[in-house]
């Protein structure tokens, strides 16, 4: 039988956070065990700055291969900047099940690991985040905080209060406190979420305990969120070690021991230094990409 083709409300829905949340977390252990294999995605350039992304990965039970394109400059044409699909397949047989929308994919299970990080390297649940950048995936993580964290404080910054504002409004009623907001960040925000395709640092703060940072839109080594200021005194996790030294800009310009530098598993094992200021990076990873397959084959 031909596959199953979702929209990406029909994605969204097989999706749900918390069942999404736990589908990364034992990814993540598998991928860090062998069970999962997923080499690093292979990029292709497109004309103006566009890139598209290969990024299979294999299981026991499934294998999957997301195919993105990922355009800058559409934001200018009044396009998303992610275009693509999840193709999912039985392991055993080869034979296809699903085909799943690939930006809905892509913003669901990057804000799961967002989550999934703020659940494990934050000390208490968060009642106050502040959020860089008004895109797609700050869309995926305004839904994800809102289903894990009713009634939170969500600050959107943007360098333009009246983009954030109009982020805001298109937001609405989804049962946090959204906030437009440009400048600083407020002080009692308890975790930062950069979610831009910035070539300069765009916060660089010194850190401190009881903030956590988090490195979402980064994904090349000539971009950053984060600057030195706020990474170096940082204890440093990224999602994906491999991927991380290639394509995390933050870290790669602020030259940083990667002997240092802690994975997903380290953390989610309770390796994480009390009383410590944290950042976290991710670069995405198709074992995360497959975690989504396992959760939406789960949802049907």
């Amino acid at each position: 039988m031909p596959p199953a083709v979702l929209t990406a409300e029909q994605t969204a829905a097989r999706l749900p956070f918390p069942a999404l949340c736990d589908m990364v977390d034992a990814a993540a252990r598998d991928y860090a065990a062998g069970r999962i294999t997923s080499p690093e995605r292979q990029v292709l350039p497109l004309p103006e700055g566009g890139v598209l992304l290969s990024m299979p990965a294999a299981a026991a039970d499934i294998a999957i291969h997301k195919l993105v394109n990922v355009n800058p400059a559409n934001g200018s044409r009044g396009l998303p900047t992610i275009h693509g699909v999840v193709s999912v397949f039985d392991a055993p047989t080869g034979a296809p099940r699903l085909i799943l929308d690939g930006p809905t994919v892509t913003a669901r299970r990057t804000a799961a690991v967002s989550m999934l990080a703020i659940r494990t390297l934050l000390e208490a649940p968060p009642r106050h985040v502040a959020l860089l950048g008004t895109g797609t995936q700050s869309a995926g993580h305004v839904a994800a905080l809102a289903s894990l964290f009713p009634g939170i404080r969500i600050d959107m910054h943007s360098r333009s209060r009246d983009t954030a504002a109009a982020f805001c409004s298109g937001q609405a009623g989804q049962g946090v406190d959204l906030r437009p907001m440009s400048g600083p960040v407020d002080p009692a925000a308890e975790v930062v979420i950069a979610l831009t395709t910035s070539l300069v640092p765009i916060y660089d703060e010194a850190p401190r305990p009881g903030r956590l940072l988090v490195g979402v839109g980064a994904f090349k080594p000539e971009m950053a969120e984060f600057g030195p200021g706020a990474v170096h005194g940082s204890d440093l996790f990224v999602d994906d070690p491999a991927g991380a030294r290639h394509e995390a800009g933050d870290l790669i310009q602020a030259g940083v021991d990667w002997s240092a530098v802690r994975s997903l598993v380290d953390a989610l094992d309770g390796k994480a230094q009390a009383g410590r200021p944290r950042l976290f990076k991710s670069v995405g990873c198709a074992a995360w990409d497959l975690a989504a397959a396992r959760c939406a084959l789960g949802q049907g």
